[in-house]
């Protein structure tokens, strides 16, 4: 199959969608990328790269990526985002038509995570090449931006609703990584174009080079019975709550709560530590994803938190994916469809979003398990991820999909 993947987000910034086309390229699928300059998180291009300019280049010498000019997102601000999503669809509908002109394409793949309105250019390209647009939605819109207060005008997400409504409209097939996203999507679309296609994750276990990790951390992890927890540290992970956990268990001197990553809430963070005397809480700060395994493999157990919010409970956070692959036990304070799915799986121990005293318990009774009946857990969730969120076979199932859905639409127009 021939595959025109349009992405804001890609290599060398770490996203789902880098493995994906790695592994549709290694399963002999002509793979072509549309994307933008890599300045995610941070917001600075990263070396090697400049904001202006149109470039090419190759993706493990497999996948050909053309990149657009890019207005980066800067450090912070509402501004700079907005600036930094409209830079995209314009130069989008600029360069990408004559970066495939005269190619064709079975379908078009466009990965969504925030906001839907990069999915522009994808659907100028479905017109320009004729060919199939299939979106994975990766957030709701638009109930994200009410759960996190980016907008709180009603009148003004009414308005983003009929956006959406609009762009939807457009598209073929609506890939959503949650069961729980369909009725929401539903309300936007038409639902036979809604198919349930869960994030995947690349499994890198048994290929571990030597830590790059700082001495003294490593000695916190190997030392302590230390929990883990991995990726954004901003508003809509309820960081609170894992401040409130660690607080609720100084009487813990064996145990660490360990946080790797960066994000808004990054600087609170660092204040709460100090004002509060939170020896237990450790702020690793930001690895490459290569270094997340170590992390990992020596975490007596893995945390994931949410704010609770209606938008939240439908979504099943990307890290549940690599936790489960980890196979070390989950500690989740979650509402919906990620809780669901830890329970499911029998992976781990789950109480509310926003519940410290709930997760502080469920730590507890992880911490006095007996290491076999620890492994039990991280063992079933394992095997979960295996039968349910394996890249390779998830790669599989994507071509599956499209292909069924360009047979089903063609059948249609007959």
């Amino acid at each position: 199959m021939r595959i025109l993947v349009v992405s804001q987000y890609f290599w060398p910034e770490s996203f789902i969608i880098n493995d994906l086309v790695r592994n549709l390229s290694a399963q002999g699928h002509v793979v072509k990328v549309l994307t933008g300059k890599p300045n995610y998180p941070d917001g600075v291009v990263f070396a090697g790269y400049r904001a202006s300019g149109y470039v090419e280049e190759d993706y493990e010498s497999k996948a050909r990526v053309c990149r657009a000019p890019l207005r980066p997102r800067g450090a912070s601000g509402a501004k700079n985002l907005l600036l930094n999503y409209l830079s995209f669809i314009v130069n989008g509908l600029k360069f990408y038509p004559a970066a495939v002109k005269g190619e064709a394409y079975d379908a078009i793949f466009m990965f969504a995570p925030s906001p839907i309105t990069s999915v522009i250019p994808a659907i100028y390209l479905k017109w320009k090449l004729n060919s199939h647009l299939a979106v994975w939605v990766q957030d709701l819109w638009p109930e994200s931006l009410s759960a996190t207060g980016f907008i709180k005008n009603k009148l003004a997400l009414r308005v983003v609703g009929w956006m959406v409504k609009g762009i939807y409209a457009f598209v073929d097939t609506l890939l959503v990584q949650s069961r729980a996203f369909r009725q929401p999507v539903a309300r936007y679309a038409n639902s036979d174009k809604i198919v349930y296609y869960p994030n995947s994750y690349q499994d890198v276990l048994g290929s571990l080079q030597e830590p790059q990790i700082p001495a003294p951390l490593l000695a916190e992890l190997d030392n302590h019975f230390c929990l883990v927890f991995a990726g954004n540290l901003g508003t809509a992970q309820s960081v609170e709550t894992l401040v409130e956990v660690a607080d609720k268990l100084r009487h813990l001197p064996a145990l660490r709560i360990v946080l790797v990553g960066s994000g808004s809430m990054l600087s609170w963070l660092e204040t709460q530590k100090q004002s509060r005397g939170l020896d237990n809480l450790v702020l690793a700060g930001r690895f490459p994803v290569t270094e997340m395994p170590h992390f990992f493999s020596r975490a007596a157990g893995l945390l994931v938190t949410l704010k609770q919010d209606e938008a939240f409970s439908y979504t099943i956070p990307s890290k549940v994916q690599a936790y489960l692959a980890a196979g070390r036990p989950i500690i989740a304070a979650l509402d919906g469809e990620g809780a669901s799915v830890i329970q499911e799986a029998r992976a781990g121990l789950t109480t509310p979003a926003e519940d410290a005293e709930g997760m502080a318990t469920c730590i507890e009774q992880l911490f006095h398990m007996s290491s076999d009946e620890r492994e039990s857990l991280g063992i079933s969730g394992r095997e979960y991820y295996l039968e349910h969120f394996e890249m390779e076979r998830q790669s599989q199932r994507l071509v599956e999909i499209l292909g069924s859905r360009i047979n089903e639409l063609k059948g249609k127009s007959k």
